[in-house]
């Protein structure tokens, strides 16, 4: 009789697990890890960014009568950036989300007009330190773009899991809510360059 109960609480397990695994609990589990994943090499590459920004503009701040708005541009630009306080929830909450992506949008502007307004300086242009710099941060970017790609593909496959069925039940039986991803203003902002007049060139 005890080894019956045994096997019959060993059967149900089984297909509680069964159950789990057909209805996508375990998808669930397994894609809001790699999504975690993914928001944290993001945020990494965002930091690596920000990092460098201090040495870009000490270097800018060298070269005679360089334009200060767009220096004053990107100092605020990266005190915005950095100062928006990222937390597992932000996720899940699409306002702090927008607000996060925003900012970083508004950085990659900044420091890309800086990079094309210092076309027009020789001396900058000649500076070891400021081309080492500038190579620094196109590799920067580039991994910035790869981390996003990666983080809204896995958002895209856990969001078509979220709201198909038979998972889209699952998610609301445990809420799980489909997550923000980056938008398509967001992407037009980071790739459109700035529109600079070359008219007042420096000599």
């Amino acid at each position: 009789m005890v080894i019956m109960k045994r096997w019959l609480l060993v059967l149900l397990a089984t297909l509680g697990a069964l159950s789990l695994s057909g209805c996508g609990y375990n998808d669930f589990q397994r894609l809001d890890e790699v999504s975690k994943s993914a928001w944290s090499e993001v945020l990494n590459q965002y930091q690596r960014r920000a990092d460098l920004v201090p040495n870009i503009v000490a270097t800018v701040k060298g070269e005679a009568n360089f334009e200060q708005e767009t220096l004053t541009k990107v100092i605020e630009a990266r005190a915005k950036a950095t100062s928006i306080q990222v937390t597992p929830e932000t996720l899940n909450n699409p306002e702090a989300f927008n607000k996060f992506q925003q900012a970083q949008g508004e950085l990659s502007s900044a420091l890309s007009r800086l990079m094309v307004v210092a076309e027009q300086y020789p001396n900058l242009k000649a500076n070891q330190a400021f081309r080492d710099l500038r190579v620094t941060l196109e590799g920067t970017e580039n991994r910035i773009t790869v981390a996003r790609n990666r983080y809204i593909q896995t958002v895209q496959e856990y969001n078509v899991l979220a709201r198909s069925f038979p998972t889209n039940i699952t998610a609301k039986i445990f809420s799980y809510e489909p997550k923000p991803n980056f938008s398509v203003q967001n992407e037009a902002q980071i790739s459109t360059p700035p529109t600079v007049d070359f008219g007042t060139q420096k000599k």
